[in-house]
C-alpha cells in the first residue's frame, strides 16, 4: 500500500500542486487548508508523513506541530515544513518549538521535494525484526529501537524519528567521527547538496537538551572542533 502524506497548506493552488507531485510519485494525498483540520485528519487517518505550511489562519504551522509532539499517537510523525519564511527564526522555531524533522522554503523545486520525502519516509520504514534485540547500549545510554526512547542513568526522553535515526546511527558507529554533511548522506539518505548543515545543528542541539546533564558541556554527543560529531564509548568529562 502506497504511504499517505498529509498537505496542510491553506493556499489551495499551492496545496493542489504539491498534491499533482506527490500523487506522480505514488503517494496517496490527504489535504487540509486549516490547523485545526489537519490534526483532526492526523487522528483519524494517521498519515505516514506531513507537510506543514506555517502562515495559516487561526492555529498557525509551528502550533500544529507542537500539538503533534504532544499528542502520543502522532508525536513519531516525520513533519516536514514547506513555507515561505526563510528567515533564520522561523527556522529555530520549527525545529525547536515543532520539532521538525526538516524545512523546505517557497518557490520549491518539485525533484527537490520528492527527495526529501523519500529520505523522511525511509527513516522511518526502518522497522526492527520482531526476533531482534530491540535495545542499543553505549555506556550510560540505551536506546529502545521500538518505542524511540532513550534512556540515560537519570532520565529516559522520547526521540523524534530525525532524532532517533541520529543517536541510533552515532551509536552504532561509537567513536568515530562524523561532519554534518556526511550524517546527511549517511544517517538521513539525502544527495549530496540537498541538505542543509544547519539541520543537523538544530537536531543536535535539540538531543542534547534532552539528552545532557549540561547542554554546553556534552558527555553524551560530542563534538570535535572542525570535525563534527560522535558518541564515545566511554561518557564523562575530560
Amino acid at each position: 500500500m502506497s504511504e499517505l502524506i498529509l498537505v496542510v497548506d491553506d493556499d489551495h493552488a499551492v496545496a493542489e500542486a504539491i498534491e499533482r507531485s506527490l500523487r506522480r510519485s505514488g503517494f496517496e494525498v490527504s489535504v487540509a487548508h486549516r490547523g485545526t483540520d489537519a490534526l483532526a485528519i492526523a487522528r483519524q487517518q494517521r498519515p505516514d508523513l506531513v507537510i506543514l505550511d506555517i502562515m495559516m489562519p487561526g492555529m498557525d504551522g509551528i502550533e500544529v506541530g507542537r500539538t503533534m509532539r504532544q499528542t502520543p499517537e502522532l508525536a513519531q510523525l516525520p513533519i516536514l515544513f514547506l513555507t515561505g519564511k526563510q528567515e533564520i527564526g522561523d527556522k529555530v522555531a520549527a525545529y525547536q518549538q515543532a520539532q521538525a524533522d526538516d524545512y523546505l522554503t517557497k518557490p520549491f523545486d518539485v525533484l527537490e521535494l520528492d527527495l526529501r520525502v523519500k529520505a523522511l519516509l525511509r527513516r522511518t520504514h526502518g522497522r526492527v525484526p520482531p526476533d531482534a534485540d530491540s535495545r542499543l547500549r553505549v555506556g550510560d545510554l540505551t536506546l529502545d529501537l521500538r518505542t524511540y526512547e532513550l534512556n540515560t542513568p537519570v532520565q529516559t526522553v522520547l526521540l523524534t524519528p530525525v532524532e532517533f535515526e541520529l543517536m541510533h546511527f552515532l551509536m552504532s558507529n561509537t567513536d568515530q567521527v562524523f561532519s554534518a554533511d556526511q550524517l546527511l548522506q549517511k544517517v538521513w539518505g539525502y544527495p549530496a547538496g540537498t541538505g542543509m548543515p544547519d539541520l543537523v545543528r538544530v537536531h543536535v542541539k535539540n538531543v542534547r537538551d534532552k539528552i545532557e546533564p549540561n547542554p554546553r558541556e556534552p558527555i553524551y554527543l560530542r563534538n570535535i572542533l572542525r570535525r563534527g560529531y560522535m558518541v564515545p564509548t566511554r561518557q564523562g568529562a575530560d
